[in-house]
């Protein structure tokens, strides 16, 4: 869009870069940047045009982004044009991806590197490799807590190590995905540093106060996030002699996006990780990017604006770059962390599911669907050119931020819920078999979330050490229809590693002083490769999970129906126990999947008369795309066995 005064401001700009910028061939990205500098001069300007410094801060920003565009590869600006002509290419069936510790799923980025073959034997092709960045021994929140964004940490490698990984996987069409924590540093970065020796300029990279009188006003409406282990928001620093301000941890300090050097230093980063290799940048915590005073400091509509102009910014110099949301916010305000227009994903073209995560653990507790479907009726409609990832378990605990009314719409009292659901996952329930641990239990609320493997906390792990063979199948088939939904339901499925061969809970933590304390730690495994290769035992375990994931995600890679444009209907059943969807060809609407999963350890029915009124079937009989085997039927109903789920196609 031309506009008069912010390309007159474009104008001085371009006449002000340093030479050395001038004398590049910079054709590209002086298209990308006319065409999008209406809308990085609006946002910027309202942001920060308030400053005297305004215009020298977008000379500033202007020479980052060309600085970054002269630094970058051929190779991948040819991806990034590449990317900008098939602009749906991510909202494609093929992608399935897998999150992992690289010295938990591996010894370090080396040996990650001689591991890529692992991923394409399950079918895996895009993987987050989480915090690999240099942080502290000790006091690093499982690597979140950032030393210096530029270095990797010495304990699993260096940058070079990392652009070897990035290498592999560009020969195996693997996607890389790298986390940038955007909203606080750890205390031992430089920036922090300098504050604590009494540098004014980094002192406001951060919240600093001299007195508790501002920040007490801020925790009138802050909540706490870890209120059992940092209770509070804000820290006095003996040596800087300030309060400032520590959402997550005492460790890390918030950044101030008041301050455009801020602003400037992190799209610099960003970039300068595009230029590594990294496709996806998962941006960790936006949610709590603005600090407003009354206000409880998240989704702050300045947030979402400083994502807007991150990704304007991004499209200039790395357009093929994707961000991902880490916002674990409610529903009605995660879906804005997509953007406000009404088809193209303006902040991030990618966010969690945690709503359907949530709601998938509630069915494995309940053994029906009535909170999930309730649930998911709650959840808006994602932008057109915007996917979820989808997932049954991350590296984090799983908390229960259920809406009190749709609780209350199925019936259930909302407290009395949450308790029974923290009671069924740490094993304090009659007829619960998990072996999951407390995370964050708040004294004043009751509250909890938790902790614990996929495997352990439904049922395997119990079920192998009393060696009971039908509750290790009847587990095994639990993990299975899990992560048939995910891989189904719409979305880019997300694995976490591990689950892919049945592993339980890691209680080593325990014996290290420097996470002993964060119980999280219980499902961040270190991976047994011994135990692995079993994988190709006839019988084992981690044969029967990891070859039946293998024979869905090829599947779901062929079905076209699987792509994520809105193309989905979920259906009412009158057996709560039963949980189904149709998936549509957004392109041949003819072309339709259905999914009927059994939530429930019992056979159940699925009666047909909710496809005939549909047309299903009118002409011919129903075939399960994953066993290419028609499904088990008695006259017009669908018969189910405990945990087993239908990929059904029309034949």
């Amino acid at each position: 869009m031309y506009e008069q005064v912010s390309h007159s401001l474009l104008n001085e700009i371009l006449d002000h870069l340093k030479p050395e910028i001038k004398r590049r061939d910079l054709r590209y990205f002086y298209i990308r940047l006319g065409a999008n500098f209406y809308a990085i001069h609006s946002l910027y300007h309202r942001l920060y045009g308030d400053r005297a410094d305004f215009e020298t801060q977008m000379v500033r920003l202007v020479e980052t982004l060309a600085r970054n565009y002269i630094a970058r590869d051929t190779i991948y600006k040819l991806s990034d044009r590449e990317r900008e002509k098939n602009h749906n290419w991510f909202l494609s069936q093929n992608w399935v991806g897998m999150a992992l510790y690289t010295n938990g799923f591996a010894d370090n980025l080396k040996d990650l590197k001689d591991k890529a073959a692992y991923f394409q034997e399950l079918g895996v092709n895009l993987v987050h490799i989480m915090p690999v960045l240099q942080c502290p021994v000790g006091s690093s929140d499982g690597g979140y807590a950032v030393s210096n964004y530029r270095q990797i940490d010495d304990r699993i490698g260096n940058l070079n190590d990392l652009k070897e990984v990035a290498n592999e996987f560009k020969k195996r069409d693997i996607l890389l995905v790298m986390d940038v924590v955007v909203n606080h540093t750890s205390v031992e970065h430089e920036w922090a540093q300098k504050a604590r020796q009494g540098d004014e300029k980094y002192q406001n990279y951060y919240h600093t106060f001299d007195t508790r009188e501002v920040p007490d006003m801020f925790e009138h409406s802050m909540p706490e996030v870890f209120p059992e282990t940092d209770p509070g928001n804000f820290t006095w620093d003996t040596e800087m002699q300030k309060w400032v301000m520590t959402v997550f941890h005492h460790y890390q300090w918030d950044l101030n996006y008041r301050n455009p050097s801020v602003f400037i230093e992190m799209l610099d980063i960003i970039l300068f990780w595009a230029n590594q290799g990294v496709d996806i940048v998962r941006l960790d915590a936006v949610a709590f990017l603005w600090k407003k005073m009354g206000t409880s400091c998240q989704n702050e509509r300045e947030a979402h604006l400083i994502l807007q102009l991150m990704k304007d910014c991004c499209q200039v110099t790395a357009p093929g770059l994707l961000f991902i949301a880490e916002a674990i916010v409610a529903p009605s305000e995660v879906i804005k962390y997509f953007g406000e227009d009404a088809i193209v994903a303006k902040e991030c073209e990618i966010a969690y599911n945690a709503t359907f995560m949530a709601l998938l653990w509630d069915a494995v507790a309940t053994k029906n669907s009535k909170l999930l479907r309730r649930g998911l009726r709650s959840l808006p409609d994602k932008l057109e050119r915007a996917t979820w990832l989808n997932y049954v378990r991350s590296h984090d605990d799983i908390g229960f931020g259920f809406d009190d009314q749709d609780i209350k719409s199925v019936d259930y009292d909302p407290s009395n819920h949450r308790r029974f659901l923290i009671d069924y996952f740490t094993g304090n329930f009659e007829d619960s078999a998990a072996k999951g641990l407390p995370f964050a239990y708040n004294k004043k609320t009751g509250d909890a979330r938790i902790c614990g493997s996929l495997a352990s906390l439904i049922g395997l792990e119990s079920a192998m050490e009393r060696s009971d063979e039908n509750q290790t199948i009847l587990a095994i088939r639990h993990i299975l229809l899990l992560h048939s939904l995910i891989l189904s339901f719409g979305g880019i499925p997300l694995l976490y590693y591990g689950d892919e061969i049945g592993v339980i809970n890691d209680r080593s933590y325990s014996e290290d002083q420097a996470k002993i304390h964060d119980n999280r730690w219980l499902h961040r495994p270190k991976i047994n490769w011994d135990k692995a290769e079993h994988r190709h035992q006839h019988g084992t375990v981690e044969h029967t999970i990891f070859s039946e994931l293998a024979k869905m995600i090829a599947v779901r890679k062929e079905t076209a129906a699987f792509a994520d444009f809105n193309n989905r209907e979920l259906l009412d059943l009158d057996n709560e126990h039963l949980f189904a969807f149709i998936r549509f060809n957004h392109e041949y609407a003819s072309d339709r999947i259905i999914v009927v999963a059994n939530l429930d350890g019992k056979p159940h029915k699925f009666d047909l008369d909710n496809l005939f009124k549909r047309g299903f079937c009118a002409h011919g009989s129903l075939i399960d795309i994953v066993t290419g085997r028609s499904p088990t039927r008695y006259q017009d109903e669908l018969i189910l066995q405990p945990f087993q789920f239908y990929w059904l196609a029309e034949r």
